[in-house]
């Protein structure tokens, strides 16, 4: 037709404009997040320091010193010494391999257990949605630091009698933190599920035949998964603090285990000679849990689909 623009001229040579992937404009919108970006260097600079540290800091964790016994920070004592003379930036470095494994272990253990009882309610209907309710309201009534004390005191000694002490410590702790970190998230995702499977995407794959299985694992699932990582990061936090208490109270880690809140522990009683042996792990704990906090914040802004940034 006269006047018209063929169809050629405005596509040839024309280029499509790039599109960029999911991960890639999450992490856009994460960087814009200062605090976030900033607590994620703080974050991975310290579990470099916990894994990479003893291999650099040959300083064995339990040489006794008893001349160098309460010293404040020198060169051969960056961080000071206990009342044994031990030296405490090896301590630290050794104890934040197991507060940071132990929370993410919990974590992971946490979003296991709620992610699977979330999915079952939510794409459920009826008597196993109200069953599932309600075991997760029993556990949330539940007093957590009372149980937490009762279990470890029934269940420390048989699994330190089989799998080893610092090994069964570890599993008991991270049986009791995760079992007790998971309602939260269950409540989470049941709640997404209410809303996604709803969605017109989910509706046409049921008319296309799509089994449940499929609809949760293809479907509904994945769009939850930004709510969940960032539930996930607060469990962490959550958990490491769990731990340190647990260790300050004594039912944590055997005295030979310095983990960050055993070393608190064991400085209760010296607070007024030597402040350097409760201020740096208990400086480790509040940067990491700050840290972590500040990621959780930017993991939620970047994994928010209805925030423009």
């Amino acid at each position: 037709m006269a006047g018209s623009t063929p169809v050629s001229a405005t596509v040839k040579g024309a280029q499509p404009a790039p599109q960029a992937s999911l991960a890639r404009e999450a992490w856009r919108r994460f960087r814009r997040h200062k605090m976030a970006v900033i607590s994620l260097v703080v974050l991975l600079t310290m579990v470099a320091m916990v894994i990479l540290g003893p291999m650099l800091w040959k300083v064995a964790i339990n040489d006794i010193d008893f001349t160098a016994r309460l010293k404040g920070p020198s060169a051969g004592h960056p961080l000071g010494t206990d009342d044994l003379g031990q030296d405490l930036l090896a301590r630290i470095l050794y104890g934040g391999r197991i507060s940071l494994a132990v929370g993410l272990a919990a974590m992971s253990m946490a979003l296991l257990v709620g992610v699977t009882i979330g999915a079952l309610a939510g794409i459920s209907r009826g008597a196993v949605d109200v069953a599932l309710m309600w075991l997760t309201d029993l556990f949330l009534s539940l007093p957590q630091l009372p149980l937490l004390l009762l279990l470890i005191y029934l269940f420390r000694e048989g699994l330190k009698t089989w799998f080893g002490p610092e090994a069964g410590v570890f599993i008991l702790i991270v049986l009791v933190i995760g079992g007790f970190r998971w309602m939260p998230v269950a409540r989470l995702v049941r709640a997404q599920f209410f809303s996604l499977r709803e969605k017109e995407y989910v509706e046409a794959a049921r008319a296309l035949g799509a089994s449940t299985l499929r609809q949760v694992v293809r479907h509904i699932l994945p769009n939850t998964l930004g709510p969940v990582i960032v539930a996930g990061t607060i469990d962490v936090a959550a958990a490491i603090i769990a731990e340190s208490t647990l260790s300050f109270l004594g039912l944590g880690f055997p005295p030979d285990i310095p983990t960050w809140g055993r070393i608190l522990f064991d400085s209760k009683d010296y607070m007024d000679v030597a402040p350097h042996w409760a201020m740096f792990p208990g400086l480790a704990i509040f940067l990491t849990v700050l840290t972590i906090n500040f990621i959780g914040d930017g993991l939620r802004d970047a994994l928010d689909p209805r925030k423009v940034m």
